[in-house]
């Protein structure tokens, strides 16, 4: 029983690590290789709810540590990616500007997490963070393609979009596990072309998360 609540824990722990990763490989200047990593930790993410509740394992740990680790892959993350990428032209200023993302995205969370709790199945207030997060780190994936004032605009969007009280379409009927997982899909379906050449740069942690994820959402559809 202890191990099959700690299952869904485990996916969420794979979240926060892949985070971790994301962080560092920014760092170093492989900035593809943190953006799939942070897809991957939304391939993760999207996994851990679900499961809790098919393996009847929901925990306050589990949502408290789930909360954690979005703060982490989808908040500092991106913010680190964006700044390398995009923003270090501008020195402090841009170090500062940055660091917008996982102030706006821990407020959404904590605002969520004290939100009632069924508020509604339909919409989310605001555009969740995993989203937001997804959404920067594809804009990295194309890169050298896109102007960096296009993605200042798109980023000072998802800071104020993240804490706004525009209804988002939730799409939990939809059997796919969030809102964020229809880009991932789309996204994955481009890595081969965006990677081809480059396998041996390329994050060896999405060998297991990618059969994982397309196994998972192969069961959702088939139940359903």
């Amino acid at each position: 029983m202890r191990l099959k609540k700690m299952i869904p824990n485990m996916f969420t722990l794979g979240n926060l690590y892949c985070g971790f990763l994301s962080i560092g490989f920014a760092a170093s200047g492989q900035f593809k290789n943190a953006a799939v990593l942070i897809i991957i930790g939304m391939m993760l993410d999207s996994m851990d709810g679900r499961l809790a509740r098919m393996l009847n394992a929901d925990s306050e740990l589990g949502k408290e540590l789930d909360s954690l680790a979005d703060i982490v892959t989808f908040g500092v993350a991106p913010s680190f990616l964006v700044y390398y990428t995009s923003f270090y032209h501008y020195g402090l200023l841009g170090f500062i500007v940055a660091g917008l993302f996982p102030l706006f995205g821990g407020y959404r969370l904590a605002r969520f997490n004290t939100s009632p709790k069924k508020a509604s199945l339909h919409y989310f207030v605001g555009v969740p963070i995993t989203a937001a997060g997804g959404i920067m780190a594809i804009l990295t994936l194309f890169g050298s393609m896109i102007p960096n004032i296009v993605i200042t605009v798109i980023f000072t969007a998802m800071c104020f979009l993240m804490v706004s009280r525009i209804r988002i379409p939730s799409l939990k009927e939809v059997p796919l596990p969030k809102y964020g997982t229809i880009v991932t899909i789309f996204i994955g379906a481009m890595l081969y072309v965006i990677y081809k050449g480059t396998y041996e740069q390329f994050p060896y942690l999405i060998y297991i998360a990618t059969p994982l994820y397309i196994a998972y959402l192969a069961y959702k559809f088939v139940k359903r």
